[in-house]
């Protein structure tokens, strides 16, 4: 009986690590269009081609043109850099600010922990993407914009992890062993604390980093994040829903991509909670 629940474990082990490999391939794939856009497509995004408008999708153009004879295709991959540099923003922003919160409040407890902590729940109360669009209008339109009102919406989810990491830390026997030495508040979080809660924040790091092009993407779809004619993928997804009846294809391609993109990064983090907790 144990060597066919051991020959069961190897067997679920190897599944899910291949089960990794088609989310590594997306993620990998739209990281190279952000990177080397170059490599994927040698049209123009930006070129306007009268007549080549509304073309279907094709050898020639595989998603397709949209109401310029813009190659979709080229916007699609050439979108993927404003799209994953937003995100990557926002999840920076929302992680640094969150840690820095987090980190104090555990750690110093008391009225610093409760004045933190109900700042926190006010932001919790109040939902997330109309906050996002709250801090977009006023720091004006735009993905720089538009990542910065993301990450800091991100903060509280942020915060509260890594309180929560340094509530559990402090009473370990290496933290105390480390402030008995007479080691500093800010040398114990830097070399224990904070290195021992890395594995819980990556996993959301990779969850967040989705939920965030969500939300850069439904921001520009909008018109409060990217503005024309510079590709984004919600963007994309906006300038097509006016022909959505007819000429499918305009926001299918840029859906989809978002959808696989997120899924992708999902199921990484679904991988990195369940090694975290094993």
């Amino acid at each position: 009986m144990s060597a066919v629940a051991a020959t069961g474990e190897v067997a679920r082990r190897i599944g899910a690590r291949w089960s990794l490999l088609p989310a590594l391939g997306v993620v990998g794939l739209v990281l190279a269009w952000a990177v080397v856009p170059g490599l994927f497509t040698h049209d123009d995004p930006l070129a306007v081609v009268p007549g080549h408008r509304f073309l279907p999708p094709s050898g020639e153009h595989w998603f397709g043109t949209d109401q310029l004879g813009r190659d979709l295709y080229a916007r699609v991959v050439h979108g993927a850099r404003a799209s994953l540099t937003g995100s990557a923003v926002a999840v920076g922003v929302g992680s640094i600010l969150g840690s820095l919160l987090g980190s104090i409040s555990g750690w110093f407890g008391g009225l610093t922990d409760s004045l933190v902590m109900r700042a926190i729940d006010v932001v919790l109360s109040i939902p997330g993407f109309l906050l996002a669009i709250t801090i977009v209008v006023i720091l004006g339109f735009g993905v720089v914009q538009a990542a910065i009102a993301v990450g800091l919406t991100m903060t509280a989810t942020f915060a509260r992890l890594i309180r929560s990491e340094v509530l559990r830390s402090r009473s370990s026997a290496y933290v105390e062993a480390a402030i008995t030495s007479g080691a500093s508040s800010f040398a114990v979080l830097r070399r224990h604390v904070i290195p021992n809660s890395l594995a819980p924040t990556l996993a959301v790091l990779t969850v967040q980093f989705g939920i965030a092009i969500i939300w850069i993407a439904s921001l520009s779809f909008l018109g409060l994040g990217a503005q024309p004619p510079a590709p984004e993928w919600g963007r994309l997804v906006a300038d097509g829903r006016t022909y959505l009846a007819t000429r499918g294809w305009l926001t299918l391609w840029p859906g989809l991509t978002v959808v696989a993109v997120v899924l992708a990064t999902n199921h990484l983090s679904h991988h990195l909670t369940r090694r975290s907790t094993s």
